[in-house]
């Protein structure tokens, strides 16, 4: 069978997605015929904006040329595009991953085709929790979804429509039939040591770029964990973990050490990576054996490497020997600056204290790494947001990320909004880097975004500046031409890159508030 696997991406957003690769390598194992879709490079789908420029201009990232990327960005119709390769392939399956955000592209694409299309699956995360309110939302342009890991029931899928069998007792799947809905129980998680090794072969050689430390890296990401130890309320491992444990499974695995291995000389000798970027959510999830059998693995390479951790895992002993075997950057989520708010609504019990403690440690060793912050969750109010503030101005980083809360589906955080009445609950999230879609009364939406322009100031410049900041966190012409002045001093005075003067400016960080 010809399968066609469909990527809906907005543009910038340049990390490959190693699930695309993971089913490339399944389907072909199996005598499919296989073929890509990946919208990154088009440039006027969705809002038209550059996900890592955004960044670069709101001082998150370092400037970078982007000018190897640009040769390849697309200023055709990308509905007219996917029709035409439909048309040309002919594919027996379409199979469409998508992240929430991502879905309504997806489904701008499908819209494109004729009646008489494939058959179309959809997988994913947004898959996996809101499997209904997908096949509801397409109206009929989606004919099966597949939730929970695809790896078995994607080829096994394909073997049945291939052979004209009913596909019903597909593991995962959810499909309309006559006026019912069938929701078959999640397939057990896969054993990654089993799985092969990727093909990314489809993609064009632009996606195999990635900004990092203010240029172009050919970057590819190897997996070394799936599913995270953690229960943040933001994110959806708390579902995965509960779904798995209903099912009989684990979630949270590791791949071994040999594994990793074998994959990493894989995108190095196939695709010519000159640096890696770790796939996992808490890199430093390893037990100190492990770790430690890691390094040892890792020194046979000493490529450049990007990770990212939790403050509370950082030690000066396992840092400096990552530093040893090549590492580049971290990137440590914080999220919010006031400890109580952190543990009541976030599910994080770490302090200030340890988060600043430990984050002494990169600098002290000379390892560049950013900090990751979200505003606007629900119950949050301006006041709270300045507590991440100050919290950051005490934390030597030097890439600064602030969020708006996207409240997806699957997320214990988005079940709260739903009960607060902040979203309706059929309603389909945006992007990380758009505006935020909760407008609550004690912070609005307005508020929301104009902190989040102008956080890096706030964290960077002095305070007898806030006031100035302040007014350029208005949308008014006046208020922008201000932000960009304000921005292009705040990089030139204040922001410290890695190959920059590592002198600390900023000042002590203030106590939290208390909620």
């Amino acid at each position: 069978m010809k399968i066609l696997l469909v990527y809906p991406n907005l543009m910038g957003m340049n990390t490959l997605p190693p699930a695309m690769g993971l089913f490339t390598s399944i389907l072909k194992a199996a005598g499919h015929q296989v073929a890509l879709f990946d919208t990154t490079s088009h440039a006027g789908l969705g809002t038209g904006f550059d996900s890592d420029k955004l960044k670069e201009q709101n001082l998150n990232a370092r400037p970078y040329d982007d000018s190897l990327l640009r040769r390849y960005d697309r200023h055709s119709s990308a509905e007219e595009d996917f029709a035409r390769q439909v048309r040309e392939f002919g594919p027996g399956l379409i199979a469409v991953s998508a992240t929430e955000d991502m879905f309504p592209i997806a489904l701008q694409l499908l819209g494109a085709l004729p009646k008489d299309r494939p058959p179309v699956v959809l997988g994913g995360v947004f898959a996996t929790f809101a499997p209904e309110l997908a096949l509801r939302l397409s109206e009929g342009r989606i004919d099966y979804v597949l939730s929970g890991e695809g790896e078995e029931a994607l080829p096994e899928l394909a073997r049945c429509l291939e052979r004209g069998t009913d596909v019903a007792s597909v593991a995962g799947l959810s499909m309309r039939r006559g006026s019912g809905l069938i929701r078959n129980p999640l397939p057990r998680p896969v054993h990654t040591d089993s799985l092969p090794l990727p093909d990314y072969g489809l993609f064009e050689d632009a996606r195999f770029y990635r900004p990092m430390q203010g240029q172009l890296r050919r970057m590819l990401p190897v997996e070394t964990f799936r599913g995270c130890p953690y229960t943040c309320a933001y994110c959806n491992s708390p579902s995965q973990m509960a779904a798995q444990r209903h099912e009989g499974g684990g979630f949270f695995r590791m791949k071994s050490i040999a594994k990793v291995r074998e994959e990493i000389a894989h995108v190095v000798r196939t695709y010519r990576a000159d640096s890696l970027y770790f796939w996992a959510d808490t890199f430093l999830a390893y037990n100190d054996r492990d770790f430690d059998a890691f390094c040892e693995m890792y020194s046979e390479f000493k490529l450049p490497f990007w990770m990212q951790t939790r403050p509370e895992t950082v030690t000066e002993e396992k840092f400096r020997r990552l530093r040893d075997v090549g590492l580049l950057r971290v990137s440590f989520g914080i999220e919010h600056g006031n400890e109580e708010f952190r543990v009541k609504h976030l599910r994080r019990r770490v302090s200030n204290a340890q988060i600043l403690e430990r984050l002494s440690i990169p600098r002290k060793l000379g390892i560049p790494f950013s900090v990751n912050n979200i505003i606007g969750f629900p119950e949050e109010t301006r006041a709270l947001a300045f507590d991440t503030v100050e919290l950051n101005r005490g934390i030597p980083s030097d890439g600064i990320n602030a969020y708006s809360y996207t409240p997806f589906h699957g997320t214990p955080l988005r079940e709260a909004a739903e009960r607060l009445g902040l979203i309706h609950p059929d309603a389909v999230v945006r992007s990380l880097t758009q505006p935020t879609v909760l407008d609550m009364p004690q912070f609005p939406a307005a508020q929301i975004e104009g902190l989040r322009r102008c956080f890096v100031l706030y964290v960077k410049m002095p305070k007898e500046r806030w006031p100035e900041i302040e007014r350029a966190e208005r949308r008014t012409p006046e208020a922008d031409a201000l932000w960009s002045r304000l921005r292009d001093e705040c990089n030139d005075r204040y922001m410290r890159y890695g190959d920059r003067a590592q002198e600390d400016d900023a000042p002590p960080p203030a106590a939290g508030r208390a909620v």
